[in-house]
Parts: C-alpha cells; sequence; structure tokens
C-alpha cells in the first residue's frame, strides 16, 4: 500500500513562513520524481515546484520561485515545502504527488496525498 500524506498546512500571515510536509509509506518512492500542485477554490490545479529523486533537479512556477524551496529527506521517506514571504494569492490546498518522470503537468503523477490546507491572511 503506498500512501502521501501532507502536513503543516493552517492559517498564516502574509510575509509569514510556513513549511509542508509530505510523508510517504509503503515504499520509498525510488527514482522518483517529487511535486508539489496547489488549488485555489474556483481555480485549476497548478504546479508549484518538483525536485527529482537526487534532489539534484528542482524546478519552479514562476509565481513562487524565489521564495518556496522544496527538498525532500530519502532516510525519513518525506518532501518538504519551505514557504517564505508568504502571499495571499498563496491561499490554496497544497498536494505533494509522485511521477515517475520530472514534469510539471498534474497528469504526469501516479500518486497524491490528500492535500493541506494553507490560508494566508492580510
Amino acid at each position: 500500500q503506498v500512501q502521501l500524506v501532507e502536513s503543516g498546512g493552517g492559517l498564516v500571515q502574509a510575509g509569514d513562513s510556513l513549511r509542508l510536509s509530505c510523508a510517504a509509506s509503503g515504499r520509498t518512492f525510488s527514482g522518483y520524481t517529487m511535486g508539489w500542485f496547489r488549488q485555489a477554490p474556483g481555480k485549476e490545479r497548478e504546479f508549484v515546484a518538483l525536485i527529482t529523486w537526487s534532489g539534484g533537479n528542482t524546478a519552479y512556477a514562476d509565481s513562487v520561485k524565489g521564495r518556496f524551496t522544496i527538498s525532500r529527506d530519502k532516510v525519513k521517506n518525506t518532501l518538504y515545502l519551505q514557504m517564505n514571504s508568504v502571499k495571499l494569492e498563496d491561499t490554496a490546498v497544497y498536494y505533494c504527488a509522485a511521477a515517475r518522470a520530472p514534469s510539471t503537468r498534474d497528469r504526469s503523477y501516479d500518486y497524491w496525498g490528500q492535500g493541506t490546507q494553507v490560508t494566508v491572511s492580510s
């Protein structure tokens, strides 16, 4: 059984920082690309960031570039998203996902977590 579980979401004030976690169980996702996506009410799910298995390659959406950092801990089998200088427009449900190859397309990802809500207030 494979499961991805996000955590760390909640209420945060604009300009503050937040760290999301995604714990994987059932397998280590060896060789997989891990990604973060988000979906705001009434909007389509959008790519946020990805990291390859080795951690050597990362990619970010323009909207979060310079503010968010994706990382992974292979020993803990956990994916992270460090969110700095959050903005109101960052409010969304954040999902972690795993793909067999690097991609910014959500349809390329085979495994998904249940999502964690991030709400940014002014």
